[in-house]
């Protein structure tokens, strides 16, 4: 039995961000309508090697697919010369339980997770949102702006990086492709100043203070993904309406995971899940004055939909290598 092999520059030839939202948008509605099998992905953490392993797999009952990711968050590889992140996602037949192909999950990680970014900042932030910050300057940080430059037309983008010439070559790669002025800021204060705010960082103590956030903020909370991590004041939190991408998931691993086990907020107090939102089953924002926190841990709904695409693409463009397995 042979299987689709798809290196990373056939995901990436195969793979843009407009199509991925409406792949990751659709896997979001039928989350909220419970047509999906998704249990919350499971970790290995490596002691003394600062890292851990994940595997997320899930199931897409009207597309009827299936599929698996396998990632690791190694937070010291770019001192390697390695990505902090790298995965491996299979996809699977529901008829056989036969894997369908086997392709680079990197690429499709980053694309998937900007994508969950910009469709919740297209439900929750305010509609005339014009000026975006930014705290981080890698990868997830530039697929996020493609995507809120898909919903929104920005007039300023404000980033910031620890690594002052990190965030210059973000200004340098970036500002065409946002078709809007980056402007470089010295300050996580300075960055908070705007109406979409994205936190893309490893970080395990917040960085993010609650009296930087005015009223009518959006916030993507996105580097959170584990237990222990935490971007933004729980103060924030309390003040805000407060939507994740699944709750059993989040509590545990999400930026509400340090306030719950501290008993700071409750899982009461989170408002619903984003499907639940774009199913129009619960509602998003509720007043310009309202600031709206989307707590990303990310789906393995996400992998599949958006590894889906990818292999009909493949399928129907000849690219990739059919390697015999069985």
């Amino acid at each position: 039995m042979d299987i689709l092999w798809l290196e990373q520059k056939d995901v990436r030839s195969l793979l843009n961000i407009s199509d991925a939202m409406d792949a990751v948008e659709k896997a979001f509605e039928q989350h909220g309508r419970k047509k999906i099998q998704m249990p919350p992905k499971s970790y290995l953490y490596f002691e003394g090697h600062n890292g851990d392993l994940r595997t997320m797999p899930a199931y897409l009952e009207e597309q009827d697919v299936a599929g698996v990711k396998i990632v690791n968050v190694h937070p010291d590889n770019r001192q390697k010369g390695l990505p902090t992140v790298m995965a491996l996602f299979v996809l699977n037949s529901t008829v056989t339980g036969a894997p369908l192909a086997v392709m680079d999950g990197t690429y499709l990680t980053d694309i998937r997770t900007g994508a969950a970014g910009g469709i919740a900042a297209k439900h929750l932030a305010r509609p005339e949102s014009r000026i975006m910050g930014i705290v981080g300057s890698g990868n997830q940080a530039r697929t996020q702006l493609l995507a809120i430059t898909n919903v929104f037309d920005l007039e300023e983008v404000k980033v910031y990086s620890e690594h002052m010439a990190r965030a210059e070559q973000f200004k340098l790669e970036m500002e065409d492709k946002a078709g809007c002025t980056i402007t470089v800021c010295s300050s996580i204060e300075d960055v908070c100043d705007c109406d979409i705010l994205v936190t893309v960082t490893p970080v395990r103590e917040p960085i993010v203070k609650s009296e930087w956030i005015k009223p009518g903020t959006h916030i993507n909370a996105i580097g959170a993904d584990a237990a222990g991590k935490e971007e933004i004041e729980a103060s924030i939190l309390e003040r805000s309406r407060v939507v994740v991408d699944d709750i059993a998931q989040a509590s545990h691993s999400g930026e509400v995971n340090i306030p719950i086990s501290k008993g700071i907020i409750t899982v009461d107090d989170i408002c619903c899940e984003l499907g639940e939102v774009i199913a129009g089953l619960k509602p998003g924002r509720s007043g310009d004055s309202e600031i709206t926190v989307f707590d990303s841990t990310g789906l393995a709904i996400q992998d599949v939909a958006t590894a889906l695409l990818v292999y009909n693409a493949a399928k129907e463009k000849g690219i990739g290598k059919m390697l015999p397995m069985f």
